[in-house]
């Protein structure tokens, strides 16, 4: 685990998004794991600042997303991939034949989670995995459970991850109850996984992630054993962790 010390959110965005340039440049093929929320905002706005400059082209990049809202179609303004469009994806070269996210329209949730299963697969696998972290530890949508679940699935959202989305609905009974998600084996299994965390409210699960056991309690904490895991916090975000090597 390599842990990268960020001043403050801006400075966190800027070194993450120098982390994944790299890995555009170095394989402009490659297929990046992307995440949603508000962590990785502005990383992506630094992206496509470089993008614009002519630093960057995302012509032959591949792209899978962590998640969607069950019941949210893609043009429904708070769906993952409306996100993606607007934060990302409209302002690069990508072709957005080669972006993908789970339906979540698919009612048929055994049928949705086995066809994105085969389609990472069919990838070759995820090179750079971009993640954040929830208040309660959850990673994508991998809830706290008493296991860890291995491979894209249906999940029921717990009452903390519905009040911490609900800012982004006019209101909390607009905010789905269900989500698909890529599963734990699936993050796992990318050749490089990036973690952004940024503000003092990330202290306490930042460290009982990466200072705790290795729990699905604590979903993030399977990260400790990735090969090839890099952690962008800022000061504050860091300022509860006694190891930072």
């Amino acid at each position: 685990m390599r842990i990268i010390r960020a001043r403050d959110a801006a400075d966190a965005s800027r070194k993450t998004a120098n982390i994944i340039s790299a890995q555009v440049i170095l394989k402009p093929d490659c297929v990046l794991g992307l995440a949603t929320g508000s962590s990785p905002i502005d990383t992506y706005r630094q992206l496509i600042r470089w993008y614009e400059k002519g630093d960057l082209d995302f012509a032959k990049t591949r792209t899978v997303n962590l998640d969607e809202y069950v019941g949210l179609s893609p043009d429904h303004p708070q769906s993952y991939a409306y996100f993606m469009n607007t934060n990302f994806f409209d302002h690069i070269n990508i072709d957005k034949a080669n972006t993908h996210l789970p339906n979540g329209l698919d009612a048929d949730a055994e049928h949705q989670c086995s066809n994105y299963d085969a389609l990472i697969r069919g990838l070759g696998g995820v090179d750079l995995q971009l993640l954040g972290i929830g208040n309660n530890g959850h990673i994508g949508f991998n809830e706290p459970d008493e296991a860890f679940i291995k491979g894209t699935h249906c999940v029921d959202l717990t009452e903390n991850t519905i009040q911490a989305n609900s800012r982004f609905f006019e209101s909390i009974d607009e905010v789905p109850r269900q989500a698909y998600t890529m599963g734990i084996l699936d993050i796992v299994q990318a050749k490089r996984v990036v973690m952004i965390v940024t503000g003092a409210h990330k202290a306490q699960i930042l460290k009982d992630a990466f200072e705790g056991p290795v729990t699905p309690k604590v979903p993030a904490s399977i990260m400790q054993l990735h090969p090839d895991f890099t952690l962008v916090a800022d000061e504050a975000a860091l300022s509860l962790m006694e190891n930072l090597g």
